[in-house]
């Protein structure tokens, strides 16, 4: 889910330069992308407009029940936030979602149906797999980490982008660098995210608290509850690139590959989306799209994506 400001920018570009990749009321329709949060995400909206308006569509279907009711209903109806900056944000003003997922899901919309239009259901981390097995949603885009347990439940496509665990502070912190600063300190994560079970490996003796959502963590750290919030780097330098008294440190101390959450019992849809995602890494669609997103913070080309397939569970 996030990105950083000058010093953080410069830590996330190193780190970010090896990746290999990158509902209810809160979502709403969206019929076509826009808006934007912060000058930077607003002058690329234009950019992501094109992206879209040139991207590809399917040219037929496969035999899915998942792919036959989005292309009934004309939209795809997926699992997403609407806080996350560069990945998935909601514009009060315009009330449209922009970044690399919300408008992944636009460029998935289109491939199916013709058109980029989605409703975007508000997830939680608990609710996530639910909403797939039950079918309230075709599909889930929320800087969804790929893990074999959550492969069980459900199926990836992808991995379409990587990310890792790393560590917000306050702007002011001089003491915490590593994640092995994080021992004695408290330290906030999402309930049920990677994050918590990678703190008990990698920072045992920390106090971890956790929190149902990115912005209960961040405004721990800011108001001095806790001493540092750890999550996928993506949403952390997200946090940082718009909340100037805050800053992301050190490198990651893990490797959080995203994938794009589907109906485990719809093989057929899971090979067409990596088919679609293949394709779009292929002509360079994904890469305009990471520019007009994530690279608006983070400066440099856009990292190779990810091999599809390339990690357990996916």
């Amino acid at each position: 889910m996030r990105l950083s400001s000058s010093r953080r920018v410069a830590l996330v570009a190193v780190a970010l330069a090896g990746v290999a990749a990158a509902a209810t009321g809160c979502g709403g329709n969206s019929a076509a992308p826009g808006g934007g949060s912060g000058a930077k995400a607003s002058g690329a909206a234009g950019s992501v407009d094109s992206i879209i308006a040139s991207a590809p569509v399917a040219k037929s279907l496969p035999d899915s029940p998942t792919l036959k009711k989005i292309k009934s209903d004309g939209k795809l109806v997926y699992g997403g936030t609407a806080s996350a900056p560069l990945f998935s944000l909601k514009d009060p003003t315009t009330n449209t979602l922009t970044g690399f997922d919300a408008d992944l899901a636009k460029l998935l919309a289109k491939y199916v149906t013709g058109k980029p239009t989605t409703d975007m259901k508000q997830v939680q981390v608990e609710t996530r797999e639910a909403l797939l097995q039950n079918h309230s949603v075709n599909a889930v885009f929320a800087t969804y980490t790929i893990t074999p347990e959550r492969a069980q439940k459900i199926a990836f496509a992808g991995p379409y982008y990587s990310s890792g665990d790393a560590i917000l502070v306050k702007k002011d912190n001089t003491s915490i660098k590593t994640v092995a600063d994080l021992n004695g300190k408290k330290v906030a994560t999402e309930s049920s995210s990677t994050a918590a079970a990678d703190l008990k490996k990698y920072a045992p003796k920390a106090k971890v608290q956790l929190f149902e959502e990115n912005n209960d963590c961040l405004q721990a750290v800011q108001q001095g509850r806790v001493d540092a919030y750890v999550l996928d780097q993506g949403i952390l330098v997200g946090d940082a690139s718009t909340n100037s008294d805050v800053k992301v440190v050190g490198q990651p101390f893990t490797a959080e590959p995203y994938g794009i959450g589907l109906p485990k019992d719809d093989p057929a849809m899971k090979k067409f989306v990596n088919d679609w995602l293949a394709q779009i890494m292929k002509d360079g669609t994904w890469a305009k799209l990471w520019k007009a997103t994530v690279g608006t913070v983070v400066s440099g080309d856009a990292p190779k994506p990810p091999e599809i397939g390339s990690v357990q569970g996916s």
